[in-house]
């Protein structure tokens, strides 16, 4: 199994002198942050889908190997939730196709109010663009039962685990060959990130996607380097 470990964004300015050096500028980010991690979850596409400049200079950021994950736009996930937005997904998989091997899953994080629609998950599925990996982050109960995981697994899409300090409760339920986790609590020690280091690793995916959360004092890039030492 491959890993990808990283954190969810990464040009904050509060993380200098916890994780990037003082003096370091905005533009030098993403490379500093390239060479400790595999991968990033870009926020930024959730308010817009970005042009093909912008992602080519993303991909120019980063070494080989690297993966971007994608938060779908809002209109897509929230606007729309997910019914009539094939013209969206496309503009979205014309934009990002720039990033070749460098495109990591697509991540559609649907609002806490959207509650299970099994029809319209399935037409999705059926209709997204070929070269987008989807990985869905429900934050509503209802969507968790086996006929929305059978959908899932149907269409290779993988459920997103998230583990956060609410009252939601995501079952470690695999659909995919892949697997994405997105640890939002403020902070993990050694003891709880062996657990999900363990409980990732005994699962048979190919490839791994786990984010930590922002945090304007730096934890985030250090759980996740925790997290790959352990």
């Amino acid at each position: 199994m491959r890993q990808y470990v990283g954190t969810s964004g990464y040009s904050y300015k509060t993380w200098k002198g916890s994780f990037y050096p003082e003096r370091l500028s905005d533009k030098k980010m993403l490379p500093y942050y390239g060479e400790r991690f595999r991968t990033v979850e870009i926020n930024y596409t959730f308010r817009r889908i970005p042009t093909p400049s912008t992602v080519a200079n993303w991909a120019a950021a980063v070494p080989d190997g690297f993966k971007f994950v994608m938060k779908a736009p809002e209109k897509i996930t929230h606007t729309k939730r997910l019914d009539g937005v094939e013209d969206l997904m496309a503009e979205l998989s014309a934009a990002v196709e720039t990033l070749g091997e460098r495109l990591g899953p697509i991540l559609l994080q649907l609002p806490p109010y959207a509650r299970k629609d099994a029809p319209r998950l399935r037409t999705f599925l059926e209709s997204r663009p070929a070269a987008l990996r989807a990985a869905f982050e429900f934050r509503h109960a209802s969507w968790f039962d086996d006929e929305v995981f059978g959908i899932l697994r149907d269409h290779d899409a993988a459920l997103c685990i998230a583990d956060a300090d609410d009252d939601l409760e995501v079952p470690f339920q695999p659909t995919a060959d892949w697997g994405y986790l997105r640890l939002r609590r403020p902070d993990y020690d050694d003891a709880a990130l062996q657990i999900w280091a363990d409980r990732v690793r005994e699962q048979n995916w190919r490839e791994a996607f786990v984010f930590f959360k922002h945090e304007d004092d730096g934890k985030g890039p250090k759980m996740a380097a925790r997290y790959l030492e352990l």
